[in-house]
């Protein structure tokens, strides 16, 4: 006969679980070397993010001034003195593959300090911890009123309702500046304060305000362990010459209380360094240990280091128990050998390289760009019109680029078959024997044309021909190629 047991589940441990509740971080603010060097990326990233589409840059009557604007209805991206059109979209390409090998470059030399220093979730979650920090208090504070048994009190709710306030105004900020890329700046201001802006710019100001606001304010860490892919890559893209945060273990152990060093070290005995103090760990703002190693959830912002460095000193002991270091030199200061480093080395250098080698040949595209184009369509229906005096005619639609920031007069020829004529069709052409016509200022300008050539000198099915026409101040040229049929 079977027994049947009857299992407590409270005993039975979910060894299989793929959810990890989160475990609320505290981190405590710290003084020193890198914290400065944030608080100082913090402050240039967000002084150019909110204040650059104010920035003003004169191209021109007519044009736009605004120094960095992404000008959706005219098809335009200015950067300065750089104006794109559609039809260069390969530099935002090129730029991507630099932001790309940039990245790789950071990594191989300094591990996630992007994550650490520049990335946006790290400056914005780094605002939205100083302002809880000002508001509520330090570690301690934040973590004793976060257990309180009466968290309803007045003054609780008071710090509440002006923290999240503040972090709101800041989000709410945020998404306004990256919609004023898109737009004239003050204009787009004043129409938002008086409440005359389109309502797509509304709609993405509140957009961008929630999401700035839970990923900073709400999901802070989560989103560098579980929704960046970042990490992942850059595990697999590191190497033992990298130089990441890193916990000195030959140094720091074993782990013994001040007291029980000192004792160990005036008998002469070695001692370790670390005193399990926690403070690497109470300043960190993912809460990893980082004497348990290389961990996928550190960032490398170096708070760390600056914790651990303010212990040191407080005990007479040497600064950068904690530090950037390689895996090499763990090794080899064990076996009692002088650490090297290797920032230099084929693989900087071929990032290093490559990035020079895309960025000048965008540099030379850029500065030996055409201002002058043309693109030449072929009427389809009918290819080719034969005429009552026996000759050919062929229909073309011929768009004008003028990418300068002036009106400018060109002439137009051809190339191709036998004693043709050209003919614009309409009124825009000055003199009729050489089509002459005028390019508005930074346009686009479509014209007809009309190819007529004599049936018994051009007896081939398809000639090439080319379009030329020639800037008659500038003396720029710009050419394209279709094809003259019979029918």
């Amino acid at each position: 006969m079977n027994k049947i047991v009857q299992i407590n589940p409270d005993q039975v441990e979910d060894v299989g679980s793929l959810y990890a509740a989160r475990k609320k971080v505290y981190p405590q603010s710290v003084f020193g070397t890198f914290r400065r060097i944030k608080w100082g990326l913090m402050a240039f990233c967000l002084g150019v993010y909110y204040l650059l589409p104010f920035v003003r840059w004169n191209r021109g009557l007519g044009a736009p001034d605004q120094a960095v604007l992404i000008d959706l209805p005219n098809s335009r991206f200015y950067f300065f003195f750089i104006e794109l059109w559609p039809q260069e979209v390969y530099y935002f390409t090129g730029l991507l593959i630099i932001a790309a090998l940039t990245l790789f470059l950071m990594n191989s030399v300094g591990g996630r300090i992007w994550c650490g220093y520049l990335c946006p979730q790290t400056v914005w979650t780094d605002l939205f911890y100083a302002v809880e920090r000002l508001i509520e208090g330090d570690r301690r504070e934040r973590m004793r009123k976060a257990a309180s048994a009466d968290p309803l009190k007045l003054e609780r709710i008071s710090e509440i309702m002006l923290k999240h306030s503040n972090w709101l105004l800041i989000a709410w900020w945020t998404g306004g500046a990256w919609v004023l890329y898109f737009t004239d700046a003050p204009t787009l201001v004043k129409e938002l304060v008086t409440f005359q802006a389109p309502a797509i710019a509304y709609i993405w100001i509140a957009i961008l305000t929630a999401t700035t606001y839970l990923l900073a304010g709400f999901m802070r860490e989560q989103v560098c362990v579980y929704m960046c892919p970042w990490p992942r890559i850059q595990a697999a893209l590191t190497d033992e010459w990298a130089l990441n945060v890193t916990y000195r273990y030959d140094r720091g152990e074993k782990r013994r209380s001040v007291k029980k060093a000192n004792e160990l070290r005036a008998l002469g005995l070695p001692a370790g360094d670390c005193v399990n103090c926690y403070q690497c760990v109470a300043a960190c703002p993912t809460g990893i240990d980082i004497r348990n190693g290389p961990q996928i959830d550190c960032i490398q912002c170096g708070l760390c280091i600056d914790a651990c460095d303010n212990v040191m000193k407080k005990i007479g002991r040497p600064t950068r128990l904690i530090g950037y270091d390689n895996d090499i030199n763990i090794q080899r200061r064990m076996a009692g050998k002088p650490p090297i480093y290797g920032i230099v080395r084929p693989r900087t250098i071929i990032y290093t390289a490559l990035i020079a080698l895309v960025g000048g040949i965008m540099l030379y595209a850029l500065l030996t760009r055409s201002l002058l184009d043309i693109n030449v369509l072929h009427d389809r229906n009918p290819v080719a019109v034969k005429l009552s005096d026996g000759s050919i005619r062929n229909a073309y639609t011929v768009r004008f680029l003028n990418k300068r920031g002036f009106d400018r007069v060109v002439t137009i020829d051809i190339d191709g078959p036998p004693y043709a004529v050209l003919h614009v069709v309409g009124d825009d052409s000055i003199t009729p024997d050489r089509p002459m016509v005028v390019l508005g200022r930074d346009s686009t300008t479509e014209l007809r044309v009309l190819v007529t050539a004599p049936s018994e000198k051009n007896s081939e099915r398809s000639i090439p021909i080319k379009f030329r026409i020639t800037d008659i101040g500038l003396g720029e040229v710009a050419s394209a190629i279709d094809n003259f049929v019979l029918p």
